[in-house]
């Protein structure tokens, strides 16, 4: 029996530089990549092993081929007294919060100035524009956030300085595929806070860099709300108080790279946040009750969505809203809409046998800690 010094490991003791003692790296490997998402970030400072694999490209590869990806929310929130900006992500399975890595902006930076948008099964989270609220002067900040690094990025910066503009993914993608798609910013103040510009431009990712579009129709608009439904995206002032005028409304085609006015259906309808189910568009109005409703295209009208009320004496305004697609073939998802103090309130949407929408809500309650952050946005993730 031979005599083992101690820095001689016996023969059949566990390789220290594996993954996994006792198990070969490839099998360590696939232990890994099973690993839920908001786990990742902790386990890379296990080992500089651990955090090579983690890092690897091929990594998010490997979840992706297995479909391991699950959809988490991500929201873009701000302390209501000093402004200090917080990225959050919640699991919606065990109602868990972990919290992101500092965005790269400027700390005067006001938050509801920016714009997000996402591709969403590519785990990339957009953040766009914004202003210095110490020098009220719109950005050209560009940063993008990648789930599978749990890190952000800067990108080259917009053509044109804005605030409180439209954003939307258009294009292969765009509605949560896998494709490349565009990113199309639209309206919003330019640089000057006192009137809005109609200048839009696209950012491909693939070319990594930004290209001015067909600008909008007459004047800007400074954004209300958008939303991207099958590959066209549409931009609206909303109804805001004392209900005077009628708001403004258009639509982009980035296939034809034109504009045209909105259905006058669909703007006049559209009382509070939207988020698209199945290239179905839904309002979660702002007043009254705040009841579900979803848009007919072929009447160009909008019919309110049965099942439960919205639960408005738990998820207090201001909103920020999203959701994800559970069926495809029909039309069915989950709609998240944040509020005050980051409670979500969680409302899945059905088909009945009418055809017609009914939703179902309940509420995730945020930790008492959150009671005085407030939701810019907020958007959902396969990571």
């Amino acid at each position: 029996m031979p005599i083992l010094t101690p820095h001689q490991p016996a023969a059949n003791s566990p390789d220290p530089k594996a993954l996994i003692p006792g198990l070969p790296d490839d099998v360590a490997e696939l232990c890994l990549v099973h690993l839920p998402y908001p786990y990742q970030a902790l386990a890379r400072s296990v080992s500089s092993s651990w955090n090579r694999v983690l890092r690897d490209p091929g990594f998010l590869l490997s979840r992706t081929s297995l479909s391991l990806s699950l959809p988490f929310l991500f929201v873009f929130a701000f302390h209501e007294t000093t402004s200090r900006i917080q990225w959050q992500a919640l699991d919606p399975r065990s109602g868990r919060w972990f919290v992101l890595p500092p965005m790269p902006c400027p700390k005067s930076a006001f938050p509801p100035a920016f714009a997000c948008a996402a591709m969403p099964r590519q785990g990339k989270l957009f953040v766009l524009g914004g202003m210095r609220s110490d020098t009220e002067s719109p950005m050209r900040t560009a940063v993008v956030y990648q789930a599978s690094t749990n890190q952000w990025s800067t990108l080259p910066p917009m053509r044109n300085p804005r605030a409180f503009f439209a954003a939307g993914v258009v294009g292969e993608g765009g509605g949560g595929g896998g494709g490349g798609g565009r990113i199309v910013v639209a309206g919003g103040s330019g640089a000057d806070l006192s009137s809005s510009t109609a200048a839009v431009e696209c950012y491909d990712p693939r070319e990594d860099a930004w290209r001015e579009a067909a600008g909008m129709v007459g004047k800007g608009m400074v954004r209300y709300d958008s939303a991207v439904v099958a590959g066209r995206m549409y931009v609206t002032e909303g109804w805001t108080w004392p209900f005077m005028f009628t708001p403004r409304g258009s639509a982009y085609d980035a296939e034809g790279d034109r504009w045209r006015e909105m259905g006058v259906g669909m703007r006049d309808g559209w009382t509070g946040l939207s988020v698209v189910v199945g290239e179905r568009l839904f309002v979660i109005s702002e007043h009254g009750d705040h009841q579900l409703k979803v848009y007919d295209p072929e009447e160009d009208t909008w019919r309110y969505v049965g099942g439960d009320k919205f639960p408005c004496e738990k998820v207090h305004k201001p909103f920020a809203a999203s959701a994800v697609e559970e069926k495809e073939e029909a039309l069915e998802g989950v709609i998240y809409v944040v509020g005050s103090g980051l409670h979500v309130g969680v409302g899945r949407v059905r088909v009945g046998e009418d055809g017609g929408f009914w939703v179902e809500w309940r509420v995730l309650a945020a930790p008492e800690a959150f009671q005085d952050l407030s939701p810019c946005n907020c958007q959902v993730l396969y990571a």
